[in-house]
């Protein structure tokens, strides 16, 4: 026997939404089409009804604040007629009835009756009530809209998604996945530790260059432990209205509370983590101090309850934080996730390299050997670049050509085809090019020549000659220093001994030169002169000091010239060192510079047996 559903009653929220609707409807069809529940009167413009007063064809009239009616006069098969019109002013209008021998008189104010009394209260709350309902359920997924101002917005990744993401995934970063297989342990089995009177570490800060996978990192601890894993970055906790920071910190805890244990993930901390002393003075306590305060006392607080919740953060700008922040307690740890070395480069490009199909001729050691100093993200954009290269040329896998292009797209730019140079440009810009390649050469160094091209790319390079390290350098002594800049110089020098003048193609050059040889003085300390001192500033952050310039610290007027004028020894030293050593090797310079001219790229084995004939200045 089949039991037949109920109906449902509706619920009294069900009730309110309905009237709610009853009442827009009303409203809206009274705005649009106001006197649909009546017969509205007849509306005429002003001008005819002058017309009709002078004509006589009135005999009534009733003037209104805001409308003029008015009855027609009979005739024949036509009854009098009521009519509406909007008032102008016209204080001649009472002496145009009276000689009209029209009747008028001033309308009665209105009286409303009980039901339109009735909606003038009710309609206004429930328009109000209405919107306000319609705002607050304009929220993500139906939720409680600007009712949720104060709620966080981390994503929540369950152990079943972050599990996808495991240390199998992460390479050229071993020493700190070392440090972070603790981490996991503390997670899986952390009565192992407490029941031996150990305290399982509250944060662990990932400090690293731009694009080094510490984001990657933190998902890989938590697929590896298994655990719920919240990520946020360090802006979404700072809105415009005062207070929101701090609430949703709270809100952000109270949930990993609930899902203990779980990882927090913060990135970019320096966003709310900044020192709050600024210059010597302190700061204001504005909304991203307070933020700052309410994370500082959640991390000292959240551990008493038992939960286990530890706090994972990333920045590259580990000397702008609070030292409240770094202190033992908050971030126990600081684990450096640094740019991969020359078998980290090739474990990562083995790993992108799953995801494309490769030919047979790739040699992904080779070309981790031209691709120093590139951090995870660079390597998997040079994977993907030459995947999308090996599809426009219609290929079926990738080539190794296609890897070289690539690591010359992210190095240099794209090919400029259009750009196209005059003669003479074409000629200075090959002679400067096969400067660099030859002082470089003979400078020696752990940098190899592997590519001269003239064919522009990039926003402003006309041309460019490709060095590649032949192994990983952490140290260079005063030589090489000396001799990178000769070789910044040589294509000035080639200009000058070619052409006998110098054009703008070497302001770059210059700029780096000059740089480089300032830091030798000022922070290395390379200067007999000034002695093994330092006069830099010192506050850059590691991870930028190729890219900002060199901020002294204060020194006196004597201290600054000699600075400078030590700075424009090196580099004067460098400059004439560049002259010597193509003035010997000029007809090498004119035999490279004119293959070049014909074949606009000399690389590999010929341009090693041109440059072999090189000799000592």
């Amino acid at each position: 026997m089949a039991i037949q559903d109920q109906p449902k009653r509706p619920t009294p929220r069900q009730i309110g939404n309905l009237v709610l609707a009853a009442a827009g409807v009303f409203l809206l069809i009274n705005l649009v089409a106001p006197g649909i529940f009546g017969s509205p009167i007849p509306q005429v413009p002003y001008s005819l009804f002058i017309h009709q007063v002078e004509s006589q064809a009135i005999d009534q009239v009733s003037i209104g604040q805001n409308q003029i009616r008015y009855r027609l006069k009979a005739s024949g098969d036509h009854p009098a007629q009521i009519l509406a019109t909007t008032p102008i002013f016209d204080l001649d209008l009472p002496k145009l009835l009276e000689a009209n021998g029209i009747e008028f008189a001033a309308a009665p104010p209105p009286r409303n009756g009980w039901f339109t009394n009735l909606l003038s209260w009710v309609v206004p709350p429930l328009i109000f009530v209405g919107i306000w309902r319609f705002l607050a359920n304009r929220g993500p997924g139906g939720g409680q809209g600007v009712l949720s101002i104060n709620q966080n917005k981390a994503r929540v990744y369950v152990p079943g998604e972050t599990t996808k993401i495991t240390f199998a995934d992460v390479a050229g970063v071993d020493e700190a996945k070392a440090e972070l297989v603790e981490i996991v342990d503390f997670l899986k089995s952390p009565d192992r530790y407490t029941q031996l009177g150990a305290r399982i570490p509250r944060g662990v800060l990932l400090v690293g260059p731009p694009g080094t996978g510490k984001t990657l990192l933190a998902k890989a601890v938590a697929g590896e432990a298994g655990v719920s894993f919240f990520s946020i970055s360090g802006s979404e906790f700072v809105e415009l209205f005062v207070g929101v920071g701090s609430a949703r910190v709270r809100d952000l805890f109270q949930q990993a509370k609930k899902e203990a244990p779980c990882i927090v993930f913060i990135d970019e901390l320096d966003a709310i983590g900044k020192s709050r002393s600024s210059g010597g003075f302190y700061g204001g306590n504005d909304e991203r101090e307070q933020t700052l305060n309410q994370l500082l006392t959640e991390m000292d607080g959240f551990s008493a309850s038992g939960a286990t919740v530890i706090v994972l953060a990333a920045t590259n700008r580990p000397e702008i934080l609070d030292p409240a922040l770094l202190r033992p307690g908050r971030f126990d740890r600081q684990v450096l996730v640094d740019r991969p070395d020359l078998a980290g480069r090739e474990r990562i490009l083995q790993i992108h390299a799953q995801k494309v199909k490769l030919g047979a001729d790739v040699n992904l050691h080779e070309i981790a050997a031209r691709t120093p100093g590139f951090a995870g993200a660079d390597l998997a954009n040079l994977v993907n670049e030459a995947a999308l290269l090996a599809a426009r040329n219609s290929r079926v896998a990738v080539a190794q050509a296609d890897l070289n292009e690539a690591i010359e797209r992210v190095v240099a730019g794209l090919e400029k085809k259009s750009r196209v140079l005059g003669e003479k440009e074409k000629k200075i810009v090959a002679y400067h090019e096969v400067g660099h390649a030859l002082v470089g050469y003979q400078m020696g160094g752990s940098n190899r020549i592997q590519k001269i091209s003239i064919v522009p790319r990039g926003m402003a390079a006309l041309g460019y000659t490709l060095q590649a390290p032949t192994e990983d350098r952490f140290l260079l002594d005063e030589q090489e220093l000396r001799g990178q800049i000769a070789t910044l110089l040589g294509g000035r020098s080639a200009e000058e001994i070619v052409f006998g003048s110098i054009t703008t193609g070497a302001a770059n050059d210059l700029q780096r030169a000059t740089d480089l040889a300032e830091r030798m003085v000022t922070s290395y300390g390379m200067s007999k002169v000034l002695g093994p001192l330092a006069y830099d500033r010192g506050s850059r952050s590691q991870f930028l000091e190729d890219q900002v310039p060199n901020p002294r610290r204060l020194v006196s007027d004597q201290t600054s010239m000699a600075i400078d004028q030590e700075v424009k020894e090196i580099v004067e030293m460098a400059h004439q060192q560049a002259l010597s050593i193509l003035k010997a090797n000029r007809d090498l310079l004119e035999t490279i510079s004119n293959q070049l001219l014909t074949t606009e790229v000399v690389e590999g084995e010929s341009l090693e047996k041109l440059l072999a004939q090189a000799v000592k200045a």
